[in-house]
């Protein structure tokens, strides 16, 4: 029973008080947000032991077991050899841990996220067929955009250009203003849930 009443507590207390210093500008207050940054800052390092903890252990666990032994494996590998050059032969630049990182890390992003203009282009084409009104619209706001984005669009007209801009700036802007508040209402409602306890996956179990 303390296993979830003492965690509920806690949440409860500091969620209330991180939210009553926001409307409080007092120098008590404001003492107080900042002595709780720097113990999130100590939990934010013991997390992190944590999570690195985890993944080694997930990761043994399948190598032991035969499963995706190569993919754990050298998520084990990569792991030791990247915290051994950080610990012994720093993090500077032009270090061994830096070379490692330039060297293998930054290709192997550019390469997965050079992937993922195919897979966009794959989902544009399916989604962009105009079999409905909304899918109409979005295929023309698509094309023009595109095609307002390039130098034969001002070459041809600038009120081309001066449309598509038009069109990121007022319906676009106007669209992800919509989406940025129900998002923010979104968080406060889930964030009140977890402070009041109705909200408990965070427990587990």
């Amino acid at each position: 029973m303390l296993q979830r009443t003492i965690p509920l507590a806690i949440v409860f207390i500091f969620g209330l008080l991180m939210s009553i210093q926001f409307y409080v500008p007092h120098r008590v207050s404001q003492e107080f947000y900042r002595v709780m940054l720097d113990w999130f800052n100590g939990v934010q390092a013991f997390a992190i032991i944590l999570a690195i903890g985890s993944l080694i252990m997930h990761h043994w666990r399948r190598v032991v077991r035969r499963q995706n032994t190569v993919y754990s494996a050298t998520t084990l590998i990569s792991l030791a050899v990247m915290g051994i050059a950080g610990v012994f032969f720093g993090i500077e630049r032009g270090s061994l841990a830096d070379k490692l990182f330039w060297n293998i890390q930054v290709p192997l992003q550019s390469t997965t996220f050079s992937l993922l203009a195919f897979f966009m282009a794959s989902a544009a084409y399916r989604a962009f067929r105009a079999r409905t009104t909304e899918a109409t619209l979005l295929l023309a706001a698509a094309f023009i955009l595109m095609f307002g984005m390039t130098p034969f669009s001002t070459m041809l007209s600038p009120k081309i250009t001066e449309f598509t801009f038009w069109i990121l700036n007022v319906p676009n802007l106007a669209a992800q203003r919509g989406i940025i508040i129900g998002v923010g209402l979104g968080i406060i409602a889930t964030s009140v849930k977890i402070i009041l306890g109705i909200e408990r996956n965070w427990l587990g179990g």
